[in-house]
């Protein structure tokens, strides 16, 4: 069992929360006297025995598929639920981010909620008035702070609360991706803040499923699968795990090629897109890459289904957000296509350095006419692979690379 010591800031032990779920409403008396008897509820496991230590100043991430009880976690620790069976004990006062702008009062200006939500936090109105244009700033919203809150949007409401959170003076923070409604410039703005706890060796527990962010600023975690932990430690090691959890569950539910394209595709069926393979430049068929794979290759099948003349194929690759990361096809790369007839198969393989960073690529393969104007097919999320890479890197692009220093 785990043990408290001076060095740890939250301390697990053989954690447990279920919850009682009812089988059936009753509506009226009459059903319930009816039903008396007959048992309302069943339980719920979401916690089974979870055992570990956070240190303190560490960055500690938790990651899980949605389901694992990585939010029933972060609840328990943030003691809005108590555990069925266990310990938490912490060391400092917490702060929780998981329930961002709950004392906001939607009648209220977003100035009287900022002195509103202060106060709940222990400040004085005093030390407000002082923090009062820091607050502002930082969610940049000083043009709407005498409106009420109602007419906010919910990325404005989040970062109005975010700006007033973090004045808080904590030993722990609880962050739970609340910052998902944020635009890029606010996101930009909390990962510096983030920068910044790390730096002066903050405890923060940091729930994400964004694997760049937690090997960018985690030191260890643990990944959560239906309620107990399944790998614990080293972040990468954390993440890598993770990412293989998400590989097995990929395969075991993959979808028919019907469902997954459904409302996916679009053009006037000319030509069509057959099929995409994913390989190594040895022709061996994966959908994982790792630092050791140096190229990456992608072949897209093509069928005409009418006479075309020179058709322009191509593939975009893009993140799980809808990011491109990657464009080509036949016209940019100047490869001139000869006229096709209905039945004829084209196969193209592009072969890219395996350049990308930790995460998912996804493959949408298109085809359209000499010009590029008429799409004949655009077959949206046609396939996707993994990349899981040892060397940290923050951003799109994770590459090969040789670092030189030199002193004089």
């Amino acid at each position: 069992m785990n043990t408290q010591t001076n060095e740890t800031a939250i301390s697990i032990q053989n954690v447990r929360k279920t919850f009682r779920l009812p089988h059936e409403k009753h509506n009226s008396l009459k059903s319930t006297l009816i039903n008396f008897r007959r048992k309302g509820y069943e339980q719920q496991q979401v916690l089974k025995g979870l055992n570990f230590d956070i240190k303190k100043g560490e960055f500690f991430g938790i990651v899980g598929r949605n389901g694992s009880g990585k939010s029933t976690l972060l609840k328990l620790l943030a003691n809005i639920y108590t555990p069925t069976d266990g310990q938490i004990r912490l060391s400092g006062k917490l702060t929780p981010f998981i329930e961002l702008g709950v004392g906001f009062n939607p009648e209220l200006t977003g100035r009287e909620n900022v002195f509103l939500n202060g106060a709940l936090l222990g400040f004085s109105h005093k030390e407000m008035e002082q923090m009062y244009s820091d607050i502002v700033a930082f969610a940049e919203l000083e043009a709407f702070m005498d409106q009420k809150l109602k007419n906010y949007s919910s990325g404005m409401q989040v970062r109005l609360a975010f700006s007033i959170a973090i004045r808080a003076n904590t030993d722990i923070l609880l962050i739970d991706e609340v910052l998902a409604v944020g635009d890029a410039i606010f996101q930009k703005k909390c990962y510096n803040y983030f920068k910044e706890l790390k730096k002066n060796k903050k405890t923060v527990v940091f729930v994400s499923h964004d694997t760049n962010a937690l090997l960018e600023y985690c030191d260890r975690g643990v990944l959560i699968e239906k309620g107990t932990i399944i790998s614990e430690g080293k972040i990468d090691k954390v993440v890598h795990a993770y990412i293989d959890l998400l590989n097995e569950t990929e395969e075991k539910q993959t979808p028919s090629a019907e469902e997954l394209h459904k409302d996916k595709r679009w053009g006037t069926g000319a030509v069509v897109v057959e099929g995409v393979k994913i390989a190594r430049p040895n022709g061996k068929s994966t959908t994982l890459f790792t630092d050791k794979d140096e190229e990456i290759e992608i072949t897209v099948d093509f069928m005409a289904k009418k006479d075309v003349e020179s058709p322009v194929f191509g593939i975009t690759l893009t993140d799980p957000t809808g990011q491109i990361l990657f464009q080509s096809n036949t016209l940019w790369c100047e490869v001139k296509t000869r006229d096709i007839n209905p039945g004829e198969r084209i196969s193209l393989t592009w072969t890219v350095p395996n350049a990308f960073n930790t995460g998912t690529v996804q493959i949408s393969p298109a085809t359209a006419d000499a010009v590029g104007s008429v799409i004949y097919d655009w077959l949206e999320d046609a396939a996707s692979f993994k990349i899981r890479k040892n060397q940290k890197s923050h951003g799109a692009i994770n590459m090969r690379h040789e670092l030189g220093i030199q002193y004089e």
